[in-house]
C-alpha cells in the first residue's frame, strides 16, 4: 500500500458504522509499528556528547522526551512518521532537535565569564542516521498494519454480503 492506499483505507473505514473505533485501532497499530524507530532516535540523541557543566534541564534528555511516533488519518496530512517535536521549555531553545541534527554549523549559545557567544556543535544527523539501516523494516511494519486493517474490512464486507 502507498499513501494513496492509506487515503483509500481511511475512506473505507469512514463508511463503516464503527469507523471511529477502527480508525483508533489503525492509528494505534501504526504507532506501535513505529515505536522501535522512535526508540532508536532517542538512543541516538542520548549518545551525543555533553560538556556536563550546566545546571539547567538536560538538552539530550529534553529532546529525547519530545521524540514520538505520529499518525494522522485525515485532514490535510495523512500518514505515519517519527517526529522530534519542538522543545519550547528547554532553556528557551525551541528548535533544539533541528539544530542538533544539522549537517554543518551548530548553534550559538551564551557563555558566562568568557567570550559572550560561542558556537556549540551537536551530534550531526543523529535523527536521520537512526533510521538509515532500518527504514525499510519500519515502513514494512506500517504497511503490514495497514494491510491487516484492509483484510479486516474485506472480511466484514464478505460477511455482510453472505
Amino acid at each position: 500500500m502507498t499513501h494513496e492506499g492509506l487515503d483509500a483505507l481511511v475512506r473505507a473505514i469512514r463508511q463503516e458504522a464503527d469507523g471511529k473505533a477502527l480508525r483508533k485501532d489503525l492509528a494505534r497499530s501504526m504507532r506501535d509499528a513505529l515505536r522501535p524507530g522512535a526508540a532508536q532516535a532517542k538512543s541516538s540523541i542520548m549518545a551525543m556528547g555533553s560538556s556536563g557543566t550546566g545546571t539547567g534541564p538536560g538538552l539530550r534528555a529534553g529532546i529525547a522526551k519530545k521524540i514520538r511516533p505520529e499518525v494522522k488519518l485525515g485532514g490535510r496530512w495523512t500518514g505515519a512518521r517519527v517526529k522530534a517535536f519542538k522543545t519550547p521549555g528547554l532553556r528557551g531553545f525551541a528548535n533544539a532537535p533541528r539544530r542538533t541534527n544539522r549537517r554543518s554549523g551548530g548553534w550559538r549559545t551564551l557563555t558566562y565569564g568568557r567570550e559572550p557567544w560561542r558556537t556549540q556543535q551537536g551530534k550531526r544527523e543523529w535523527f536521520d542516521e537512526a533510521f538509515q539501516n532500518d527504514a525499510d523494516q519500519h515502513r514494512r511494519a506500517v504497511l503490514d498494519s495497514m494491510e491487516a486493517m484492509a483484510a479486516r474490512l474485506a472480511s466484514r464486507a464478505r460477511e455482510g454480503n453472505a
